[in-house]
């Protein structure tokens, strides 16, 4: 099997738009969560909204980032997030505006989606009640449809190798990166832009997740505190938007043309619970297995990781299931492992979250920087691991796991090792 090798990456979401920005602001703590513009006195059938708090990308202007000012209006807002951090991934690594001939048929774009394009379908929905059924643009369904995230980026740069955008809920954006990373390993491809956006951020989603009880409440006054990872006083998960991209390469591609190495992908574990439509299996058995697949692909031992980004949703069942999970795969190791979860930070990007958290794994591995999981306050007794409370450490780091879980019980890990 290939060896592939990580040679860029590119962020979008609530901590920072750029990589450098959004590292600084992970690496000192930051929280990106607060009051949602708009939100706070929006009334719908005189009731207000139960939650104004969000993970929001801030200053964000699409104009900016697409090259076609007309084509803004005609993409849902997680397509202009991915074509910015594919953009930033793209000019990190080092590649040429558009390959051509050979080349550009061995790469390809693979790209997971959560909720796609929920805010461009609810305005489609009004625009025919309001306006009538020949009113709505010939360009709606090619804005909600998720395959043109990863189709944008491919038109741009001329990737006509593989194309498609994994939906697993929460663990999207580790599926389309455990994908791209397979297609170059068995040799169909030598190139991938690859990760995960959403922007789900509207109000019918956040009532419904409310609706099921699984976001955060009580922290309109404090947003910044509301998403506690493993700590006993969480209530719930925040929502987040955004998107986290990795250029994926061949080992000898990259070295042909010089390019900067930042870590290598060794592992890919995919499986599901087959347990329950929302909640995770009791004692995390499929997210133990998806992580033992991980390592044994990569030809690591438990010992050999050093640091876990954890899927740390700030619930209750995934917390728990995840600690335990963890104790399973890793043993008396589980005790010496670094755990955090930029979640506490950024809130949770649903299908965006693999690819930015598979994106500060990189980055944890490039700088030996481990970030931290903020508000952690009161241990909770059944969550007993290092979670690496509050502040950033540095520590000499071989080998991360970035763990992605979802609804219907889907799990996908990926494994990666510093470079040599």
């Amino acid at each position: 099997m290939r060896r592939v090798v990580v040679t860029g990456v590119g962020v979008v979401c609530p901590v920072g738009n750029s990589i450098t920005k959004a590292w600084n602001a992970i690496t000192e703590g930051k929280s990106g969560i607060a009051t949602v513009h708009g939100w706070k006195d929006l009334r719908i059938h005189g009731e207000a909204l139960p939650i104004t708090y969000a993970g929001e990308v801030k200053n964000f202007h699409a104009a900016d980032y697409v090259e076609q000012k007309k084509d803004v209006r005609r993409m849902g807002r997680f397509m202009h997030f991915a074509i910015a951090a594919g953009n930033e991934a793209w000019c990190k690594a080092g590649l040429p505006p558009k390959l051509d001939g050979e080349q550009s048929s061995r790469a390809g774009a693979i790209i997971g989606v959560g909720l796609s394009g929920i805010d461009m379908l609810f305005n489609g929905y009004d625009q025919v009640h309001e306006k009538g059924p020949r009113r709505l643009s010939p360009f709606f369904i090619p804005a909600i449809v998720a395959n043109l995230a990863p189709g944008h980026l491919a038109i741009k740069y001329n990737l006509r190798g593989p194309n498609y955008a994994p939906s697993s809920a929460c663990a999207s954006g580790n599926h389309a990166i455990g994908e791209a990373f397979t297609h170059i390993r068995t040799g169909t491809s030598d190139l991938m832009l690859c990760g995960g956006t959403e922007a789900a951020l509207h109000p019918v989603a956040i009532c419904g997740f409310h609706a099921m009880r699984a976001l955060a409440i009580g922290c309109d006054d404090c947003p910044q505190l509301a998403s506690r990872p493993f700590d006993k006083g969480r209530s719930g998960f925040v929502m987040g938007e955004g998107a986290g991209m990795l250029v994926l390469e061949e080992l000898e591609h990259a070295r042909r043309r010089r390019a900067e190495i930042l870590a290598e992908v060794v592992g890919y574990g995919n499986t599901c619970d087959a347990f329950h439509m929302t909640q995770p299996s009791p004692n995390g058995e499929g997210a133990a297995a998806a992580m033992s697949q991980a390592l044994d692909m990569g030809q690591l031992r438990p010992d050999q990781v050093d640091y876990i980004n954890a899927h740390g949703t700030s619930t209750q069942m995934n917390d728990v299931t995840e600690t335990r999970a963890i104790k399973t795969v890793f043993g008396e190791h589980a005790k010496e492992l670094m755990i955090s979860s930029t979640k506490s930070m950024t809130g949770h990007l649903l299908g965006a979250a693999g690819g930015v958290e598979a994106v500060f794994s990189v980055m944890a591995l490039a700088t030996q920087v481990v970030p931290p999981t903020i508000n952690y306050q009161t241990p909770d007794p059944e969550c007993d691991l290092d979670y690496v409370p509050n502040v950033a450490t540095s520590a000499p780091l071989n080998a991360v796991v970035s763990n992605s879980f979802g609804f219907g019980g889907t799990n996908a890990v990926l494994a990666f090792k510093k470079f040599v």
